[in-house]
């Protein structure tokens, strides 16, 4: 069937083999034109629950900092831990909270992605960041992974300082198991998604939204945590934003001119970029988000997880809290799903190099 299909295809990169054992299990291995091959390093599935089959047996021995998330979850969810490669884009009020926990959980590889740097206004919920790192004005992926190494958890860190729109970031997200997505940016949420959508991994984003007046009154105070799959609703067809926004937010970063003066010309509605936030609600939105994920791949709950694609908690009106289903597949994610490796990068000529 193989050389078939090379020639059908007209390409020497090489294809898979998939067998499904009565289990439900799934081993395989790599088929070049020549008939040769390796077994896959790692089968994922990213459906509403997370299933990961290794090429090589994960060590047995459970170290004496993890032996309470062995007993919570099991030896075998604890290994998984271990050989998992998560990233988080956004490392300020929740990302940072998001990797702390991560981390603490004994996450085999962080990848970090974030371009800023610690400032004197974000102290209040940046964890493991100090006054003498805002001073010196140190990135907020270096504060992290300074706090992962000295942790001692075993943990390894690679991590940018750098933008999201660029390839080499996104290339490497593209090798992550699970992606948090930790921003405020529309533009960003949408190259997340779309990166998630065309190499079939799943991502949870996370948001908050605290509405005040400025001098002590509060209206509302919500969190949301999206698990997005491949294939299914995104982002954009759930409603966290809409082309409009997008255009705009992608005009704002590629030509702040041009923005500035189609928003005077109120051609566009202007983006706000300075919400008001606090440790205490960032940290109930990370630990939901981290909570979610580990339910995803150590289902735990009453409810099977495709009941909890949208978790939504009002602060100020807890009865106003919610879970919703998946919707129907996103028809502009869809046409993404599963490409891969294109030229140019996701499809998108304007990503930086």
């Amino acid at each position: 069937m193989f050389p078939s299909v090379f020639g059908w295809l007209d390409t020497d990169a090489p294809m898979a083999s998939l067998i499904m054992l009565p289990d439900g299990k799934l081993v395989g291995r790599s088929v070049r034109e020549d008939g040769s091959g390796e077994p896959l390093s790692c089968i994922r599935v990213a459906g509403n629950d997370f299933l990961f089959w290794r090429g090589q047996p994960a060590s047995t021995v459970v170290p004496e900092h993890a032996r309470r998330i062995a007993q919570s979850f099991g030896d075998g969810t604890f290994q998984l831990l271990r050989q998992l490669r998560i990233g988080v884009v956004g490392c300020s009020g929740t990302g940072s909270i998001v990797v702390e926990q991560l981390a603490r959980n004994c996450i085999g590889e962080l990848v970090l992605v974030d371009s800023d740097h610690v400032e004197h206004k974000n102290l209040n919920r940046i964890v493991n960041s100090t006054a003498d790192d805002a001073g010196a004005e140190r990135p907020k992926t270096e504060v992290l992974q300074r706090a992962i190494t000295a942790m001692g958890l075993g943990t390894k860190v690679t991590s940018f300082n750098k933008d999201l729109m660029s390839t080499e970031v996104l290339q490497e997200l593209s090798t992550c198991d699970v992606l948090f997505g930790c921003m405020d940016s529309i533009d960003g949420r949408h190259v997340l998604n779309k990166l998630a959508s065309a190499y079939l991994i799943p991502l949870i984003d996370v948001g908050v939204r605290l509405d005040a007046d400025g001098v002590g009154g509060i209206d509302s105070i919500w969190t949301v945590v999206h698990t997005v799959l491949p294939g299914g609703s995104s982002l954009l067809s759930r409603g966290v934003y809409d082309m409009a926004a997008l255009e705009a937010a992608s005009l704002r970063r590629t030509s702040p001119t041009a923005y500035d003066a189609q928003l005077k010309a109120g051609y566009i509605k202007g983006i706000k970029v300075d919400r008001p936030a606090v440790i205490s609600v960032n940290m109930q939105a990370a630990a939901a988000a981290v909570n979610e994920f580990l339910a995803r791949i150590h289902p735990y709950r009453v409810m099977p997880n495709k009941t909890f694609a949208i978790r939504r908690f009002c602060l100020t009106d807890p009865a106003a809290s919610e879970d919703k289903e998946e919707g129907g597949a996103c028809q502009v994610m869809s046409r993404n799903s599963g490409a891969g490796d294109q030229t140019p990068f996701l499809g998108m000529p304007n990503l930086g190099a």
